[in-house]
């Protein structure tokens, strides 16, 4: 063979070998992602996938809406939810860099009314303890003021609210996951930087990086029709469902976006590595447990979680509201990064769709993500299922067991110290549980035992219900309740257990 003709073939495979390479790739994410919609009941996907910094995928499967039937493309924008706490710390980080604050700075000092439950975590709560998930209090402590969206609190209420929040562990010892002080970081860069934090992230982060179609929030959006809406099961049938996040929760999760505009995002992280300093480990999560990957250490930094699987770092982070689900995965030493948005609230589908893709490039073979996924959510399901049914059969067999004399002694108003009033009125032979702040907390109470209800939405697409147990006075008569969700699926953010309504 002659030498020039060796070269025009070794020319040819430099070619077309690559574009062979992602060709396979593309129909492998077409049809993981096929399967996973059908399998968990998704109506809309969008994927991509950036190598090299370049996009090797990005495309749009199924409808924005069962409602509209429009189809998702690489443009259609998504609720990202918790992803957006990224942007939250790269705005901080902007402002470390210009000196305008320290990680270090305490809270206090740029919000003088900040108070916690103890005066020393107060004093000395700094801007990185307020992304890094160490705080001392429990799991989705306060999101209630969040969750279900409707409520009338704003930034104002929260930060004042804290003080009455316990600490569930000690301060800087346990990572969990909290919702509020992401607020407050929210507030911070809007008191250093005079602007709000949605003007911040738009104009400092988004508007450099061509995100055109991206904002802070959906009132915010410039153009509102290529938009998903949110769907969730009820009774097993998904359906489109309201989704209006409360403004003030913007900096822990309100931007909308789409994958063609965070593929940009995610380069200018990997590439450009402006804001790496987010990525350093600040709280340590325990690994525990089989998990999809090798994983020899687990931390949240500073608006992302930082881990390994199979010997790289992975920086990642899901994003979570009612109808929707999104998840953004880096694997910086291989840059690569992985965008899945979802319009329905199955962890499994987008799980299985990153895992696929990542299991492609780590070069692991005969592992079914979406069996083993979905293998996972039936046992998930059914157990739950058992633990409502039975409570479910004792309701049943309650009925009639307290007359409305008995009952009227369960009613009255109560009050939380960070929820507010709740009034419990008897309706008909049925108590009636009604939140003054947060309007979608209402629904029917039925008689379990004892001295305890089950509360049922008026919403079933929460699937929140919980019970409430009284105290008595000496007379019998209700003084107080506590409360927590029936199924253990109940999403965290529901977090019940840290109410305790005293009669007023």
């Amino acid at each position: 063979m002659k030498k020039s003709t060796k070269f025009l073939i070794s020319l040819l495979a430099l070619v077309i070998l690559p574009g062979c390479f992602a060709f396979a790739k593309s129909k492998l994410i077409d049809k993981v992602t096929e399967r996973v919609m059908n399998t968990f009941n998704v109506p809309g996907v969008a994927v991509a996938v950036v190598k090299d910094g370049k996009i090797v995928h990005m495309k749009g499967y199924g409808v924005s809406s069962l409602a509209g039937k429009a189809s998702v493309d690489e443009h259609t924008l998504f609720a990202i939810a918790s992803n957006s706490k990224a942007f939250t710390g790269a705005a901080l980080s902007i402002l470390v860099r210009e000196k305008k604050l320290r990680w270090d700075t305490k809270v206090c000092d740029i919000i003088p009314e900040f108070r916690l439950y103890d005066p020393y975590v107060t004093q000395n709560f700094t801007i990185s303890d307020l992304l890094s998930h160490r705080g001392g209090y429990g799991l989705g402590s306060g999101d209630l003021m969040i969750w279900p969206d409707g409520s009338d609190f704003n930034t104002k209420d929260v930060i004042y609210n804290l003080r009455f929040l316990k600490g569930e562990s000690p301060f800087r010892t346990k990572y969990s996951y909290n919702n509020l002080m992401y607020i407050v970081a929210g507030e911070v860069v809007s008191r250093v930087s005079g602007i709000s934090w949605e003007e911040f992230v738009e104009s400092r982060i988004m508007s450099p990086l061509g995100m055109t179609r991206s904002a802070a929030s959906y009132a915010r959006l410039k153009d509102k029709n290529n938009v998903i809406d949110p769907h969730v099961s009820v009774n097993g049938r998904v359906q489109v469902v309201e989704m209006k996040l409360n403004p003030m929760a913007n900096p822990a999760g309100g931007i909308y976006s789409s994958v063609s505009d965070m593929s940009k995002w995610i380069i200018a992280q990997m590439e450009k590595r402006e804001y790496e300093d987010t990525w350093t480990p600040q709280t340590i999560i325990p690994v525990r447990g089989p998990a999809a990957y090798k994983v020899n250490f687990s931390a949240y930094a500073l608006g992302w979680r930082v881990n390994d699987i199979e010997g790289f770092r992975m920086v990642t982070h899901t994003g979570g509201l009612s109808g929707v689900l999104t998840q953004v995965t880096m694997i910086p030493d291989l840059k690569l990064g992985i965008i899945v948005f979802t319009n329905q609230q199955s962890s499994e589908a987008f799980s299985s769709i990153t895992n696929t893709i990542l299991d492609s490039y780590l070069g692991i073979e005969g592992r079914d993500r979406v069996s083993e996924n979905f293998e996972r959510f039936q046992r998930a399901t059914n157990e739950a299922r058992k633990i409502v049914n039975e409570v479910e059969k004792v309701v049943e067999g309650a009925k009639g067991g307290l007359s409305n004399e008995e009952l009227k002694k369960y009613c009255g108003t109560f009050k939380d110290s960070w929820l507010g009033e709740v009034r419990i009125d008897l309706s008909g032979e049925r108590l009636r549980f009604t939140s003054a702040r947060s309007p979608k907390l209402s629904g029917e109470m039925f008689f379990y035992k004892g001295n305890t209800f089950i509360v049922k939405w008026d919403d079933r697409s929460f699937d929140a219900d919980a019970f409430a147990v009284y105290t008595l006075d000496r007379e019998g008569v209700a003084d107080s309740f506590t409360m927590r969700a029936i199924s253990p699926l109940t999403d965290f953010s529901y977090d019940f257990h840290d109410l305790l309504f005293k009669r007023q």
